[in-house]
């Protein structure tokens, strides 16, 4: 009989979660996925009868659409639950609401405000919980990322990845992680008071060590972007800081990722944006438009990227 992976029945609330091995497997098992599916292979009835909860207090246009496909693909059944619709809105506590769905689904997977609502779940379900965007981390944005990279550019080990932003929110936080997991030498270029969270810059050295990848920091995007094989940015005003908006986009002008930025980048250099992209603000029409951008691969890559996480952490 065969022995259940490393993965199964785990909770997924972040790339910290997993290891550099694990995190290898995910990203190879979604191009497996992937070939399958251009081969003409749409349903694997991995997951047949299971039902997985898709929890919602975000909106969401590319985690919604590919969790619901990717959980039809492997024969499961995806429960969209919109948090105005649910107790949760009317007050009750994210523990009654974990262990009522745990028996109810195989799975719990969640977009919420505050990474402290994943922790709660997690804690109270009796079913794998997967974080489907949270304040602090975006894992299932990370994996695909690495699956485009390693699909367009190769093996991570000898690439310089960089990102360019405010690289102090989840989009980074996981794309630090996960590239240096897979031994990548991953830039960030920020001003200093948007730099990465300290407990994700402490844990990706941490991993550095292990795998042979680097993290360095800059305030100055030309020196960081100079030779880059990858080129990444994200919007300057994430949901829920829209108060912040002016104070952001002033502070961050001189990161927008224009012609003249990437030109300073390798040849061969690709961009990527986790979309929506506020186009004229992070990123120029011509960057995301041009030759440079591999956008629509990316974001076509969460849908298989999804599938290897469901597969791994609920197939019997």
């Amino acid at each position: 009989m065969a022995m259940p992976g490393p993965l199964r029945g785990r909770d997924l609330l972040g790339i910290s979660d997993l290891t550099s091995n694990e995190v290898r497997l995910i990203v190879e098992t979604a191009r497996l996925f992937k070939q399958r599916f251009y081969l003409g292979e749409r349903i694997t009835p991995a997951l047949k009868g299971m039902t997985i909860a898709l929890i919602f207090e975000k909106p969401s246009t590319r985690t919604r659409v590919s969790m619901e496909v990717a959980a039809a693909q492997l024969g499961a059944t995806p429960l969209v639950l919109n948090r105005s619709e649910m107790q949760l809105a009317r007050g009750e506590p994210v523990r009654d609401t974990a262990r009522v769905l745990s028996r109810y689904v195989d799975a719990i997977a969640a977009r919420v405000y505050s990474h402290s609502t994943l922790e709660e779940l997690a804690a109270y379900a009796d079913v794998p919980v997967i974080n489907m965007l949270s304040d602090y981390e975006h894992p299932l944005q990370a994996l695909a990322d690495m699956l485009t990279i390693v699909e367009l550019k190769g093996d991570p080990r000898r690439l310089r990845i960089v990102y360019v932003g405010d690289a102090r929110n989840n989009i980074a936080h996981s794309l630090i992680l996960a590239a240096v997991k897979m031994g990548a030498h991953m830039v960030v270029a920020a001003p200093r008071q948007l730099w990465p969270d300290e407990r994700i810059r402490s844990q990706a050295i941490k991993e550095s060590e292990l795998t042979g990848g680097k993290l360095e920091l800059y305030e100055d995007p030309q020196e960081a972007v100079r030779g880059a094989d990858v080129v990444y940015t994200d919007v300057w005003v994430s949901m829920g800081e829209e108060e912040y908006a002016e104070e952001r986009r002033k502070l961050l002008q001189p990161y927008q990722v224009n012609e003249k930025l990437m030109q300073l980048a390798s040849n061969n250099a690709i961009f990527m944006h986790c979309l929506p992209a506020h186009r004229g603000e992070e990123v120029t029409n011509e960057v995301i438009e041009g030759p440079w951008s591999v956008v629509w691969e990316q974001a076509e890559n969460r849908l298989h990227a999804q599938k290897a996480v469901l597969a791994l952490l609920l197939s019997p």
